[in-house]
């Protein structure tokens, strides 16, 4: 396997209570050629305080701080400008790493050739435990089957930035990320590595929220605005009709 530098996203606001669990899951990163681009949307509580004590002396971390709140696209397209890895990889405040993920994933796509990629995951509550429950989906996800569904959660996904180049998303409200992996998967496929590599935490206490399906609205505006879809066919992929039957 190739040490290739990974270059890892990291978006916070107002995210001090979970911060050092996890910084402490990217440190414990059994591939250590990395670095970590934070970037705090102007929080006001004390991340940065505790990012900086985490940070120590590692050149590895690049950190951040707005002067006001630009939002997670603008932030991200700013990091995604700055990243120097070929190996481009997400994690939030809040979520956290298995040790070996990005071994084990980088090991894969190096394998099979592959250059966009997603993990199973876990769930855990705002207490970090476990809530029992492993999250998968398709081996192997083309354009039209993501337009379906957001296939990938955020912190499992990394794609080779040799292959797939500088990609970005405009300022939408949510859904930011599926419009990401949409502009990717229109130029590579994406495929799953079937590992539970990452935990997700879901501090609301109705697991049920997390399980439903996206709002239509959300999904709508991703399909309308950021893929430039037909009103008609981004009613019917956000209500979750087959594209096929559907002409504007």
């Amino acid at each position: 396997m190739s040490n290739d530098l990974v270059s890892i996203i990291m978006m916070s606001h107002d995210s001090s209570p979970y911060v050092e669990e996890t910084i402490r899951s990217v440190l414990a990163q059994t591939y250590t050629n990395w670095e970590l681009l934070f970037v705090d949307d102007s929080s006001q509580d004390d991340t940065i305080v505790k990012m900086m004590e985490l940070k120590g002396n590692d050149p590895r971390f690049k950190i951040f701080q707005t002067v006001y709140a630009r939002g997670v696209s603008e932030n991200r397209n700013a990091s995604l400008r700055d990243a120097r890895g070929r190996w481009i990889a997400f994690l939030d405040v809040g979520d956290v790493w298995a040790p070996n993920k990005l071994e084990r994933q980088i090991a894969f796509m190096e394998e099979h050739g592959y250059a966009f990629s997603y993990t199973c995951y876990g769930l855990m509550n705002k207490r970090s435990q476990d809530r029992g429950v492993v999250v998968g989906g398709l081996e192997h996800v083309t354009y039209q089957e993501m337009l379906k569904c957001c296939w990938p959660a955020y912190m499992t996904v990394m794609y080779d930035a040799r292959k797939v180049k500088r990609v970005r998303v405009r300022n939408i409200r949510k859904n930011n990320d599926y419009a990401l992996w949409l502009h990717i998967s229109e130029k590579v496929d994406c495929h799953l590595l079937a590992e539970n590599l990452a935990t997700m935490r879901t501090p609301w206490g109705r697991l049920g929220r997390f399980l439903r399906t996206d709002k239509v609205k959300w999904r709508y505006e991703v399909y309308r605005v950021e893929e430039d879809l037909g009103r008609v066919t981004s009613l019917a992929a956000a209500s979750g009709e087959d594209l096929a039957t559907t002409s504007d």
